[in-house]
C-alpha cells in the first residue's frame, strides 16, 4: 500500500509525533509498504507533476525526525522559520499526498490531529485515515466535556471545573475547591501545562502558566488524587494489558514521560490483583464507548492511595507510538509485536469506516 504517515505539526507534543511517525513509517516499510513520513504543518515541496515519485523517495521523509527533548518544542519559531509563512495549517502537497495514499497513518499528537479537526477534513475530502473517528476525537480532546460524559456513563472521574481568561483570577473559595490541586489544559497531552500546587500562590501562578503554554480558552481545575498510575489501552474495543507507571521522582511528567529511565513501566501490573485490573479495564472500554470512540486509544486511571478507589483521568486518542509509548508496550503484553500492531491499526481503520 502507498501509506503517509503524518506527524509534527504545531502542537506542544511536536517533537514526540515525530518519533511516533519515524517509528511508524520505518515499521510499514519493512513490510513492503511505500511508506513517506510527512510534516502535516511543513508539508513536502515537491514537482506537483512528480508527486508520485515522493513514495518510492530512498528516505522515506525520516530525516524531519530528531531525538526528543526535555522541553516542549518553541512553536513560535517554528511558525518563523516555515518558509511560504501561509496561514494555512497544511504545509505544501499535503492533502494531494493524502489523496494519492491508499491511507494516511495519523501519527500526530495533541491539538489539531487529536481533536477531530483534520479527521473532520479528511472525511470532507474523502481521504482514508487510521485511529478514532473525528467525533470520538473532538469529544475525548475536551477533558471536562469527557468528565461529564464520564458521569453519565457511570465512569468514576474525579470532580473538576474550568476557568476561561475571563474566570482566571477566580479565588479558590469561590470555586469551591481545596488544596491541593492539579492545573492542565482543558485540551492537550504529554503532561504539558500541568501542575500540581500546594499553595495559593502556586495556584494562582499555574493557571496563568497553563493559559501561557496550551495557548487555550480553557484550564481545568481537579482535585489532586495521590495514587497509582495506570495505562489503560483499547484496541477494537477491547482493553490491553494494564501499564503501571511509577515515575522516577513521584511525577511522570513531559520529561519522564520520553527520556530513558524517567519511569518503570511494568506491564501487567504486580501492585493491584487481577480482580482490580479486570475492573479498570472494562471501565476503559466504557469510557471508549461513552466518548464514541474507534480502532485505539488510551484511558489513564489512578488508583486514590486513601480509598483504594480508581478513576480515569482522561482518554488519549492518539496515544503514543514511540519506543517508549505505553501503547505499543501494552499490546506486545498481549502478543501483538510492535509491526503487528500499526497492521492492526489500519486493518481495524478500514474495518471501522471503509469497508462499507
Amino acid at each position: 500500500m502507498k501509506i503517509i504517515v503524518l506527524a509534527g505539526g504545531l502542537s506542544p507534543e511536536r517533537d514526540v509525533s515525530l518519533i511516533s511517525g519515524a517509528g511508524i513509517c520505518k515499521t510499514l516499510r519493512e513490510q513492503g509498504h511505500q511508506a513517506f513520513l510527512l510534516d502535516v504543518y511543513f508539508g513536502y515541496p515537491y514537482d506537483p507533476q512528480k508527486l508520485e515519485e515522493v513514495f518510492d523517495l530512498p528516505g522515506a521523509g525520516l530525516e524531519i525526525a530528531e531525538g526528543i527533548k526535555t522541553t516542549a518544542p518553541d512553536l513560535e519559531a517554528l511558525r518563523k522559520s516555515r518558509p511560504d509563512q501561509s496561514d494555512c495549517y497544511l504545509g505544501p502537497n499535503v492533502i494531494e499526498l493524502c489523496r494519492m495514499a491508499d491511507i494516511t497513518f495519523m501519527g500526530l499528537h495533541g491539538s489539531v490531529g487529536e481533536n477531530g479537526k483534520l479527521q473532520a477534513t479528511f472525511d470532507i475530502l474523502g481521504i482514508k485515515y487510521t485511529g478514532p473517528n473525528s467525533l470520538g476525537c473532538a469529544v475525548s480532546m475536551d477533558k471536562l466535556l469527557t468528565k461529564e460524559i464520564y458521569k453519565t456513563a457511570k465512569v468514576p472521574t474525579p470532580r473538576g471545573t474550568s476557568l476561561t481568561p475571563k474566570t482566571k483570577d477566580t479565588p479558590l473559595d469561590k470555586l469551591g475547591y481545596y488544596l491541593p490541586l492539579v492545573i492542565k489544559p482543558c485540551s492537550n497531552g504529554s503532561s504539558i501545562g500541568v501542575y500540581i500546587v500546594h499553595t495559593e500562590e502556586e495556584y494562582l501562578d499555574a493557571i496563568h502558566q497553563s493559559f501561557d503554554v496550551a495557548h487555550e480558552d480553557e484550564v481545568i481545575v481537579e482535585p489532586y488524587i495521590k495514587g497509582r498510575e495506570f495505562a489503560c489501552g483499547i484496541l477494537a474495543g477491547k482493553a490491553l494489558p494494564l501499564v503501571e507507571i511509577i515515575p522516577k521522582d513521584g511525577v511522570f511528567n513531559y520529561e519522564n514521560k520520553y527520556q530513558t529511565g524517567g519511569a518503570q513501566e511494568i506491564c501487567p501490573p504486580v501492585s493491584i490483583d487481577e480482580d482490580t485490573q479486570a475492573q479498570i479495564q472494562r471501565a476503559g472500554e466504557k469510557a471508549f464507548e461513552a466518548l464514541r470512540m474507534d480502532v485505539y486509544a488510551r484511558a489513564d486511571f489512578i488508583i486514590d492511595d486513601a480509598d483504594g478507589k480508581f478513576y480515569c483521568l482522561e482518554m488519549n486518542g492518539l496515544p503514543g507510538m514511540t519506543p517508549a509509548s505505553l501503547l505499543p508496550k501494552a499490546a506486545k503484553a498481549a502478543g501483538i509485536e510492535y509491526s503487528d500492531l500499526c497492521m492492526k491499526i489500519i486493518e481495524e481503520s478500514f474495518k471501522a469506516r471503509y469497508n462499507n
